[in-house]
């Protein structure tokens, strides 16, 4: 997952993730498996409404 989150937050190639995470085709293999299952999309989604809640704005974006 940190492997999952660096790139995403960074923005970075996968080939260029840090040494102290997994062979970037590892952590890219489980991110298309994942994404395939919708799990990212979901999880972002979680994530989305949690930071939304702690500024207390409506979860789902609309006012």
């Amino acid at each position: 997952m940190d492997g999952i989150f660096y790139q995403l937050k960074n923005g970075c190639n996968w080939e260029d993730l840090p040494k102290d995470l997994p062979p970037y085709s590892t952590v890219y293999w489980h991110y298309k498996q994942w994404r395939a299952q919708g799990a990212i999309d979901k999880l972002m989604g979680i994530l989305h409404s949690q930071v939304r809640e702690q500024v207390k704005k409506n979860p789902n974006g609309r006012r």
